[in-house]
């Protein structure tokens, strides 16, 4: 059993914390819900942090010469400095922090689908783009876990979200540990993961450990997280995932009877063809783990990237664009 570091994830008030959104309620997510006994949150709202109050008139982003601002159309106020102000303030205080849990389409949070309008009166949108906050955090955080709740419906952006935030804490305990036996250790127990987020990326990062160079300490660290960092740009295509599975049952081969590689093969056959999920050909792997006491694929984040009580075979089908 992993033991997992508790990520730091930024989170919009309104998500399972707080009633403020701009009517008075309060957003229901199964995922920040169940996140709750496994993240360190840090909730935020930044409507109310700049005074709109609550409930309030709610605000949209207006496009003006090309130029965006905040306006509140119903008392004409333009909160567009004082949103911009804090969101500075904010982000360039919040510390080490691993991820982003933000509210789908808000004119401040939102990251995708934010409403913009031509003007402040009566009218459909003209397009759509970031919220000023949301925004804000794209451009100063773009290498991290960033979603809407929305999107964490989806599974497969849903398991991409949570290998990254539970791996970037994993490797904040070896920055703060400052020890080249703690990295090397994060590069072994991650090595399976790496190859399938990236081949090019894993080469990287054996080199930047194996230091051949002699470079001090908090420069490979530095250099390491970068290119951690790159690794996790994309989730795994399936092929790649496959790639690591067919290489993990080498180390059981031959000890395992022709129907056990079948039924391994063919369940990697309906994970090809999405009618499984990872987790199940994982199951198995780690099932011969335990049965012929392998205690480094055991250890591999591969076979368990994050908490397995977050596992939700659940899909809305919505958000496919990754």
């Amino acid at each position: 059993m992993r033991n997992f570091a508790k990520p730091l994830v930024v989170v919009s008030k309104c998500i399972e914390f707080e009633a403020c959104r701009y009517n008075g309620q309060i957003i229901a997510s199964d995922i920040v819900k169940e996140l709750k006994k496994y993240v360190r949150f840090s909730p935020v709202c930044p409507e109310l942090e700049i005074g709109l109050g609550l409930p309030r008139e709610p605000v949209r982003v207006v496009s003006a010469g090309g130029i965006l601002n905040l306006i509140q159309p119903a008392t004409d106020l333009d909160v567009t400095r004082k949103m911009n102000d804090f969101t500075d303030s904010f982000l360039d205080s919040v510390g080490d922090v691993d991820g982003f849990i933000l509210k789908s389409r808000s004119p401040s949070c939102g990251i995708k689908d934010t409403k913009i309008y031509a003007g402040k009166g009566k009218g459909v949108s003209i397009s759509k783009g970031n919220g000023f906050f949301g925004g804000a955090v794209i451009n100063k955080f773009s290498h991290l876990a960033l979603e809407d709740e929305g999107r964490l419906t989806n599974f497969n952006i849903r398991e991409h979200f949570l290998t990254k935030i539970f791996t970037f804490a994993s490797f904040k305990q070896v920055k703060n540990s400052k020890t080249m036996k703690a990295l090397v250790q994060f590069q072994t127990e991650n090595k399976s993961l790496l190859l399938a987020y990236s081949q090019k990326e894993l080469r990287i990062l054996g080199r930047i450990v194996a230091n051949q160079e002699k470079k001090p300490l908090g420069i490979v660290i530095k250099d390491y997280e970068k290119h951690l960092w790159n690794a996790f740009t994309r989730p795994p295509r399936f092929n790649s995932n496959i790639n690591v599975l067919m290489h993990a049952l080498g180390y059981f081969s031959e000890g395992l009877s022709a129907k056990e590689k079948s039924f391994f093969l063919n369940s990697i056959e309906e994970y090809r063809d999405e009618r499984l999920p990872l987790s199940v050909p994982l199951g198995i792997l780690k099932s011969w783990a335990v049965r012929f006491t392998d205690n480094y694929l055991l250890e591999q984040s591969f076979i368990q990237p994050y908490p397995s009580q977050l596992m939700q075979i659940t899909d809305s089908g919505k958000g496919r664009d990754l």
